[in-house]
This record gives structure tokens, sequence and C-alpha cells, in this order.
């Protein structure tokens, strides 16, 4: 399959494809013409590596699953992956819950309702940071 059939196939731009094949994730056999060119069972990978970024894998772990007799997938790092997960939903849980009540809620200003104020607090503790003081911030292009 050429890359184009690959893309649509899979759903991933031929761009996430090539960088894919760059960071050694996937491998293609050879080109037809500029086309890069892939054996049919590039999909399971790709499905995989899919699901695998969905849980939260980074690419670096990603790829130590892959060996050349086949993925090889660390059962703890899954426990870890999983561990993570039920903190970020309890997480989400929360704020969806405390959300739900700031809509309904009857104080005549949020900032008079204590499930609001904790809302702020915690999400006052999980701001981004960026690690880069000289990165520029997202919103006004300028340096921070």
């Amino acid at each position: 399959m050429d890359i184009s059939e690959i893309a649509k196939a899979s759903g991933l731009p031929a761009s996430t494809l090539r960088y894919y094949e760059e960071k050694g994730l996937i491998q293609s056999y050879g080109r037809s013409g500029l086309r890069r060119l892939f054996h049919a069972d590039v999909l399971q990978r790709l499905a995989l590596i899919s699901l695998a970024r969905s849980a939260g894998f980074s690419l670096e772990e990603i790829l130590e699953m892959f060996t050349p007799q086949g993925p090889e997938i660390n059962r703890e790092l899954l426990l870890i992956k999983a561990d993570e997960l039920d903190r970020k939903i309890k997480e989400l849980t929360s704020m969806r819950d405390s959300l739900r009540h700031a809509a309904v809620c009857s104080a005549p200003s949020h900032f008079e309702c204590p499930k609001f104020l904790r809302l702020l607090k915690v999400a006052g503790k999980n701001r981004f940071r960026p690690s880069n003081k000289l990165s520029k911030n997202k919103f006004t292009g300028k340096a921070q």
C-alpha cells in the first residue's frame, strides 16, 4: 500500500506517517515513484500507536513496545498508565461536578460559593507553568 492509501485507511495525515517513520515507529519497504510503500500490517501497528497515544503513552514509550520479534507491551507500565488515568478521571469528575454546581448555585456571586472557590483553588494548583521562561505565551505571542 502506498502512503496515501495508508493515510486514508488510518485517518492519519501523510505528514504524521512520515514523522512516525522518521521516529522508527513504522517502516516503509520501498517507493513507487516518490510515494512510500508500506505492508498492510502497518495499519495494525498504527492502531496500537493510536491506542497508546490515547492512553497517555509518549512516542518514546511506544517505540520501546516494538521489537524485531513484534510488539512487547510492558505490563507494569500499563498498570502505571491505568493508575494515572484513574487519577485524571477522579480530577475531571470533580471538576465536572463543581461546574454543574456552579451553573445552578444560588449564591449571589460565584465567588461566594464554597464549591466554586474550591474549584478555583484546585485550578490554581494545576495551572500551566512554562518550563522555559523565554517561551512565548500562546495567547499574546510575547515572551513571558
